[in-house]
């Protein structure tokens, strides 16, 4: 066929097409009445032996009666599909009609072809849209999707988990609070309690205090309130009374000492005690005579004391709120060159009542020794020496040129006289020739033939 037939042809088609979208669109509802959205305007180029039920659906989304060219309409349908996406079942019906590309009976085929492109710019452009759709639904779906309800968190028991079921675990902070309890209960009460001699302090101001510690609790005591009394006198002038005062008071760290509370502070919690009311209290209830006459600390009797300080010749030890002084050789019956090698401070002994000398309360005074309570041996070991034997011993004193010996058999031996070359000395370890016992005073009298080993 010649090409301007061809043209003609063409142009006739696509007036046809354009008088039947005019009917389509005059007898179609508008926008407003159906209530429904925009479409894409891809049926323009359905055919015009399409199903008109079908292309109504395309054909009303595009909210226009005025005819246009396809150009223009498909150039519009690319632009809708872009802002506007169609729901599902619409996608589904405009493919449907882009696969609808066959040429109804007696039209020619060349203005089919020019029909089909058309439908395959309207089918590209959908095609584009979809992922489009499928990116809004899953915002949608993230959006609408109802949040994870997070549980509330729980604050955690303030008990501790113990191993066994009926044990309970007792922590820093709970144990100074029982502490502080009992100190509390202690001063309300008048109660007499008993702690450590933990240090010495000097204050600003020029005072001295003693710190007392009761279950880790610093207890603070002045020196004016430790009891330490001490004659003042021209047969007593060791020095200036607070300085033999501090002295007492270091020889007796570590020892336990009874006091009374005299003042608390909740805030820091600080506490002020006196062991001199302590110890009046304690004179009263044991020294002081009942209803009876009787009183619980008496001659020949045996209590027990706390050792207080240890000196080489001498222990000092407390009794039931008096203090008491015991030489060494009422220590023990064997001879001691050093009270230190045998007592310390903080100890607790026993020891017997000699004597006891009530004036008033405030003026009491107490003899004890420590030897009687233990059983004199002695004379049965003195039976085991023999003249003439050689016995090693250790060298306890000397005194004025003389030599007092401690057996290892448990005999006490005196010495006048030493072969060795060299002097002995206080613990040295000697060899000793018994010449003489002195049954009177449980003695070996003798000599040292050498010196074994020197104590240096």
């Amino acid at each position: 066929m010649p090409r301007k037939a061809k043209t003609e042809e063409t142009v006739v088609t696509e007036e046809n097409i354009l008088h039947e979208n005019d009917m389509e669109t005059e007898n179609a509802p508008g926008v407003d009445e159906t209530g429904m959205d925009e479409e894409s305007p891809d049926t323009l180029s359905v055919d015009v032996g399409t199903d008109f039920s079908t292309a109504e659906e395309s054909t009303e989304a595009s909210g226009s009666a005025v005819p246009i060219s396809t150009d223009e309409v498909s150039a519009e349908g690319d632009l809708g599909m872009a802002e506007t996406l169609p729901l599902p079942e619409e996608i589904a019906t405009t493919d449907e009609h882009d696969g609808q590309d066959t040429t109804p009976a007696g039209n020619s085929t060349e203005p089919a072809e020019e029909t089909g492109n058309t439908s395959e710019v309207s089918s590209s452009s959908g095609a584009a849209s979809r992922p489009a759709k499928k990116r809004s639904k899953a915002t949608v779906a993230k959006t609408t999707a109802p949040d994870v309800l997070t549980p509330a968190k729980k604050s955690a028991p303030s008990s501790i988990l113990t191993l066994s079921a009926d044990t309970e675990v007792e922590t820093q902070e709970s144990r100074e609070d029982t502490i502080w309890h009992e100190l509390q209960n202690a001063y309300r009460t008048r109660k007499i309690l008993t702690g450590t001699l933990g240090g010495i302090e000097k204050m600003e101001g020029g005072g001295t205090i003693a710190v007392v510690y009761y279950k880790e609790m610093r207890i603070v005591i002045p020196l004016a309130e430790m009891m330490i009394n001490l004659v003042e006198d021209a047969a007593h002038d060791y020095g200036e009374l607070v300085q033999r005062q501090n002295k007492i008071l270091g020889n007796m760290l570590g020892c336990e000492i009874d006091f009374m509370i005299k003042g608390l502070d909740n805030a820091s919690r600080s506490v002020v005690a006196s062991r001199k009311d302590a110890m009046y209290k304690k004179r009263q209830i044991f020294y002081m005579p009942d209803a009876n006459g009787i009183s619980r600390v008496c001659e020949d009797r045996i209590v027990q004391a706390r050792v207080i300080a240890v000196a080489e010749k001498v222990v000092r030890v407390e009794i039931f709120g008096t203090e008491c002084s015991i030489l060494a050789r009422d220590l023990s019956w064997d001879w001691l060159g050093d009270a230190t090698e045998r007592f310390h401070v903080g100890e607790q002994i026993l020891v017997r009542i000699l004597s006891v000398k009530l004036h008033s309360l405030e003026d009491i005074s107490v003899k004890a020794d420590v030897k009687s309570v233990n059983g004199n041996t002695s004379k049965e070991n003195l039976g085991k020496c023999k003249i003439q034997g050689k016995y090693a011993g250790t060298v306890t004193d000397i005194h004025k040129g003389t030599v007092f010996v401690r057996l290892h058999i448990g005999v006490n031996a005196v010495a006048h006289s030493c072969y060795d070359n060299r002097l002995p000395g206080k613990k040295d370890e000697v060899s000793f020739v018994v010449t003489r016992i002195d049954a009177d005073r449980n003695v070996a009298v003798g000599l040292i033939s050498r010196i074994i080993k020197q104590n240096i």
